[in-house]
C-alpha cells in the first residue's frame, strides 16, 4: 500500500465511506460494508486518521468544523432535539469554503429527510428537520411537487392530513408530495424567508428543494453532496492543521 498524509472514514447511510488524502487534496475513495474492508480498498495507509461520525456530540451553536480532535462529530440541538450527522457536517464545510462569509441558511437533502440549517460567522446557529421526503415515499408519492397542492397546504398546514387524503383518492402522486413540501415551508418559513439560501441535494439544482424555493422567489445556490465532501475534507485539513495554512 501506498502512504498518504491522512485518512478519512465514517459510516454513512450505505455502510462505511473512506477517503485517502494528500494534505487538502483527495486520493481516492472507498466503500464497504465494514470499516476494515473500506481502509483496505483504499490502496493507502496513514499515521493520521480522523474518523467522521464517532466522537462526543457538539451542541448548537457550534463551529462548523472542531479546531482540534481526531473525530468529527454529530450536531445535536436540545431545543427541538434534533441531531446533523457529520457528512452533512462536512458538507457544510465545504459549501462556506467556496462561500466566505456567509451568513444564511442551508437546505440540505440526506436521502428521505431535510435539514434547515442556519450559519452564520463559521457557527452552525440551529437547524430543523423534516421527513417529508420519507413520508412522500411511504404515501405513494414523487419526487415532483404540484405546485397547487403545495400552495394549498402553505397557506394551511394544518388541513395537511385532509389535503393528504384527497390526493390519495385523486390518485396523485405529485400532490401528496406538493401538500407535503408546502407544509415544510409553512413550518420552516423562518429559516428561509428573506434569507439566502443554499441548497445541497444528490440532484443539485434539478433538487425538489431547489426548485420549490425558486418558484418561492427565493435566490438559491446550488450544490450536490458528492462536491461538498472533498471541499470539506480539505477544509477540515486547514481546520486540523494537517496542511499548511497561509499566514493571512
Amino acid at each position: 500500500m501506498a502512504d498518504t498524509s491522512w485518512i478519512a472514514i465514517g459510516r454513512d447511510a450505505e455502510g462505511f465511506r473512506a477517503f485517502a488524502v494528500e494534505g487538502s487534496e483527495v486520493k481516492t475513495e472507498a466503500r464497504a460494508e465494514t470499516e476494515d474492508q473500506a481502509y483496505a480498498r483504499l490502496g493507502f495507509t496513514a499515521q493520521s486518521i480522523r474518523w467522521i461520525g464517532e466522537g462526543t456530540p457538539d451542541v448548537t451553536p457550534c463551529a462548523v468544523l472542531p479546531p482540534a480532535g481526531r473525530t468529527l462529530p454529530v450536531v445535536t440541538q436540545e431545543q427541538p432535539a434534533d441531531v446533523l450527522g457529520a457528512w452533512p457536517r462536512l458538507w457544510v464545510a465545504g459549501f462556506l469554503a467556496g462561500h466566505e462569509n456567509w451568513d444564511g441558511v442551508l437546505c440540505i437533502e440526506t436521502g428521505d429527510a431535510s435539514h434547515w440549517v442556519h450559519v452564520g460567522a463559521n457557527e452552525i446557529i440551529s437547524f430543523a428537520s423534516f421527513l417529508s421526503l420519507r413520508l412522500a415515499t411511504f404515501l405513494g408519492g414523487g419526487y415532483t411537487a404540484d405546485p397547487a397542492a403545495m400552495a394549498d397546504s402553505q397557506s394551511r398546514p394544518e388541513r395537511l392530513a385532509s389535503h393528504l387524503r384527497q390526493a390519495e383518492i385523486a390518485g396523485n402522486p405529485a400532490a401528496i408530495t406538493g401538500h407535503l413540501i408546502g407544509a415544510e415551508l409553512a413550518a420552516a418559513r423562518v429559516y428561509w424567508l428573506g434569507q439566502q439560501v443554499g441548497v445541497i441535494a444528490p440532484q443539485g439544482e434539478a433538487s425538489i428543494y431547489a426548485r420549490v424555493l425558486a418558484a418561492q422567489g427565493v435566490p438559491v445556490v446550488s450544490a450536490t453532496p458528492d462536491d461538498m465532501v472533498q471541499v470539506g475534507l480539505a477544509a477540515m485539513a486547514r481546520a486540523l492543521r494537517l496542511v499548511a495554512v497561509d499566514p493571512d
